[in-house]
């Protein structure tokens, strides 16, 4: 290693399945052919060692490292090159490490576990005559600050050299964070790194000094041009101070003195953290770099020449917010009252971003971006209109949005508030968890026009009734607006509109609320469509009484017909039964395990993944999404914005009837369940999840997840007026959760469990659920009772061990959060439970220990 010929080396990234979705791709194909190509073409760029990683959750990483490495020991070409061997696996580095001719590079030992195991793995490197890049990780977790990075390279150099390590075989990694990302503490992690390299290589004579420089810029995913200036800036400077290597894509570097020099200076300014306004003046200036090819940078050039009024009306169209501070300055001084720059040029902006939305021509998350820059450039209007003692302009008219008690879901209600906003409302948020009594009094002190209620529960259906007739009760005579995922159009006639006499109206999606909310403030138009309304109400009412509903069987007949599951296949005994507790789930992982079609359909985006993205309709704004949400799931992973914490637990159990009984802790807990009674062709079975557990002696599990840590980063984007981020970051979280309950189930199957130890299957494989055994959750519909999560979580331990808590109506906190029952029989399967008799309601009571009446409250979703 100190026989070099060059003072910098560039590491290669490509070779990564971590880093690189293209190389990932080939490997999983089993492309070898084409994955060859990617390390040729990097050593042709300029890399000097490649560095080679297969950790993928899908792929036998052994195999798969072990047959790249052979194939390129035959390519004179890349074997010229050293050979990084990049794994958190040691089974996998040691395969590695026995394939590779010369001196390869470990990538990475640290002391995350201790010295014992740090030095086990430092002594089996010297074996192989490998150097190894050491990481600044000790047990307490990564250094960030330059005296943490100093202090745990001078002790993993100290330890090394006790057992004789050749110091120049020594690659410290000192940890390159993000910065210029908008929160003051990542500011000083440029310097911090700078300043320790010069540390580091003072106290530790001979070593190296290393790092991943796309960490650097993942605040400016997808800006390319910014990007290679960041990283051309930080090594301009890291590399005096004694940064010998970096993994980096080298044909993805400029050279300093060709950087444009604003850009430079800009980059140079964040890099060093010369001030704190730094990040904000890079974040502006970099929205000129995001178009690379010439049409995008003539167009740039273009919209910023053209008169202000002019330019507010692009930049809300477009959703940039880089100049509209600014823009909106230069527009109040040219008018003679600030709050006519509201009704005049902003107003006309969001009048034609509401008229592309309507018209089909624009979509959701683009609406959501230029409510962004609407409310940037309200923000600073405001304190000029407050000063100059002027009314506020006046919108279409006013609605009071809330999530109502019991329910912690608000992505739906927050969209819906954006896109009435970008139309022109006045909209007043009361968030989530809201009584009745608030949403009134709201309702009342604002004079608002309407009041739109959200639920994605089932018991917030009910609370939607009460709203209703504390409405009635109150002597309101205003519009209801409904919505949510769990809301109906016939749930809405049959049971809400019946409780209150002023208009009642389901309202199905955001794209709907805009004419809905506008038919119902105009003088023309709102009686008509209100009696309209309340006249398809009462057709829908007429039609479920004059409709003959379904048979029900009787309860002990519907019992009779259950299905009859062969417990010859039922799954063995666990591994490791009993609770196992996961504090920190890899959240890098978990993104294997994203299902990303409900991520677009939450932005109302029809398709699905993958080919959403070439859709002809939508393919170009689902694209744009997806790059958004890319880059924030970067930045959530590098800089720890969220945590995934999650129990599972594997009990002893058997049937009893309709009901399963199982042990925990040596007490034995009954969870009923229910089956269905509609009366079914012969031959077909009325199920009941308890079908699926063997009355002579069974296992089954159970589960809770859920991803902790956002609510800092929403207030920081509510704060800057950034409603997009906020959506975005409340849909990852969401999709995370998901993936998390998807790879816990794969862990409980393959290893807890184990009765498919065997299991290789792909992420689209895991969405179509090809594999043996369900995870039923409480509220859907084979176990469509809410309550009996409490008796779950308190099985788990799930409050005590991972923070997971429940609302009064049985919804989970933190929002993004996921539980259900396991079962591993290789015959269950999922079903609805639909419509039961009060037969069952009866005697459901009785097992779980309530009366009737509340028993009825749990299962009204079911009743007709």
């Amino acid at each position: 290693m100190t026989n070099t010929s060059t003072n910098f080396v560039n590491v290669g990234e490509r070779t990564n399945v971590t880093g690189s979705a293209a190389f990932k791709k080939m490997i999983l194909a089993g492309d070898y052919t084409r994955a060859v190509e990617v390390a040729r073409s990097q050593v042709e760029n300029g890399a000097q060692v490649v560095d080679v990683n297969m950790d993928e959750g899908l792929l036998d990483a052994e195999y798969a490292m072990t047959t790249f490495l052979k194939l390129i020991a035959a390519e004179p070409d890349i074997a010229r090159v050293p050979i990084m061997i990049d794994s958190s696996k040691w089974s996998v580095i040691e395969a590695g490490l026995k394939c590779v001719s010369g001196k390869p590079i470990v990538n990475s030992i640290s002391m995350k576990e201790g010295e014992e195991a740090f030095l086990h793995y430092a002594r089996r490197c010297m074996a192989y005559g490998a150097a190894v890049v050491v990481m600044a990780f000790d047990e307490v977790g990564q250094a960030d600050t330059k005296d943490r990075k100093v202090e745990i390279c001078a002790r993993a150099y100290d330890l090394l050299m006790g057992i004789g390590f050749p110091p120049e075989d020594i690659i410290f990694d000192p940890n390159v964070f993000a910065v210029a990302t908008g929160i003051e503490e990542h500011n000083n992690y440029g310097v911090d790194f700078i300043e320790a390299c010069r540390e580091i290589k003072a106290r530790c004579p001979h070593v190296h000094i290393s790092g991943g420089l796309s960490n650097l810029s993942f605040s400016f995913r997808g800006n390319e041009p910014v990007r290679r200036a960041m990283h051309s800036v930080f090594l301009y400077h890291a590399i005096p101070a004694g940064m010998d290597m970096a993994i980096v894509n080298a044909g993805q570097l400029d050279v300093y003195d060709t950087i444009d020099p604003e850009l430079r200076q800009a980059c140079e300014d964040v890099v060093l953290n010369r001030d704190p306004e730094a990040g904000e003046r890079l974040v502006a200036l970099a929205e000129r770099y995001r178009g690379t090819d010439a049409v995008a940078e003539k167009q740039a050039a273009e919209w910023r020449s053209l008169p202000v009024t002019k330019r507010l009306e692009y930049a809300l169209v477009k959703g940039i917010d880089a100049h509209v501070v600014d823009d909106t300055e230069e527009c109040r001084q040219q008018f003679a009252r600030p709050i006519e720059v509201i009704e005049g040029p902003l107003m006309d902006g969001m009048n034609v971003v509401g008229d592309l939305f309507g018209s089909g021509k624009m979509f959701l998350p683009q609406v959501v971006k230029s409510a962004r820059v609407m409310k940037k450039a309200v923000a600073h209007l405001l304190p000029f209109i407050e000063a100059a003692k002027e009314p506020g302009a006046k919108g279409k008219g006013k609605i009071v949005l809330a999530t109502v008690k019991g329910d912690v879901h608000d992505i739906g209600k927050n969209i819906v508030g954006v896109v009435l906003q970008c139309n022109g409302f006045e909209v007043v948020d009361l968030g989530v968890m809201v009584p009745w009594s608030k949403i009134i009094a709201a309702a009342v002190e604002s004079d608002a026009d309407m009041i739109g209620l959200s639920g994605l529960i089932t018991p917030s259906l009910d609370e939607m009734v009460t709203v209703g007739e504390e409405m009635q009760r109150a002597g309101m005579t205003m519009p209801l607006l409904i919505g949510g995922a769990t809301t109906s159009k016939v749930h809405t006639a049959l049971r809400i509109a019946p409780a209150y006499s002023g208009p009642v109206v389901h309202v199905l999606d955001a794209s709907r609320a805009v004419g809905v909310a506008t038919t119902l403030v105009s003088d023309t138009q709102r009686d008509p469509y209100v009696a309209q309304v309340a006249a398809d109400y009462e057709a829908v009412r007429k039609a479920r009484e004059g409709k003959g509903a379904n048979a029900l069987l009787p309860l002990e007949e519907a019992r009779a017909r259950g299905f009859v599951a062969d417990m010859a296949l039922k799954a063995g005994d666990p591994k490791q039964p009993g609770v196992h507790v996961y504090q920190d789930w890899d959240l890098s992982d978990l993104r294997d395990y994203i299902d990303w079609t409900p991520f677009f359909r939450a932005w109302e985006l029809a398709g699905n993944f993958p080919a959403i993205l070439t859709d002809e309709v939508v393919g170009e704004s689902a694209s744009g999404l997806y790059a958004d949400a890319q880059a924030m799931l970067d930045t959530i992973i590098a800089e720890k914005w969220l945590t995934a914490r999650g129990v599972a637990a594997l009990w002893p159990c058997r049937r009893d009837g309709d009901d399963v009984i199982l042990t925990a802790d040596g007490e034995e807990t009954r969870i009923p369940f229910l089956r269905q009674q509609i009366a079914k062709r012969e031959g077909r079975a009325n199920m009941c999840l308890a079908d699926f557990i063997d009355p002579a002696g069974d296992w089954m599990g159970g589960f809770a997840v859920g991803i902790h840590g956002i609510d800092a980063h929403i207030e920081r984007f509510r704060a800057g007026h950034d409603d997009y981020n906020d959506i975005l970051l409340k849909a990852l979280a969401d999709r995370l959760a998901e993936a998390f309950a998807e790879r816990l189930h794969a862990h409980v199957r393959t290893d807890l469990w184990g009765y498919a130890a065997g299991e290789q299957l792909t992420n689209e494989a895991l969405i179509r659920e090809q594999y043996r055994g369900i995870r039923p959750a409480p509220g859907y519909p084979a176990c469509p009772e809410h309550s009996i999560k409490r008796t779950l979580f308190d099985l788990l331990g799930a409050e005590s061990a991972v923070g997971l808590e429940l609302t009064d109506s049985f919804a989970m906190l933190p929002t993004a959060a996921v539980s259900g029952f396991y079962f591993g029989h290789a015959q269950a399967e999922y079903f609805g439970v639909a419509r039961i008799g009060e037969d069952q309601v009866a005697d459901y009571a009785t097992r779980r220990g309530v009366d009737v009446a509340q028993a009825t409250r749990w299962l009204r979703p079911n009743l007709d």
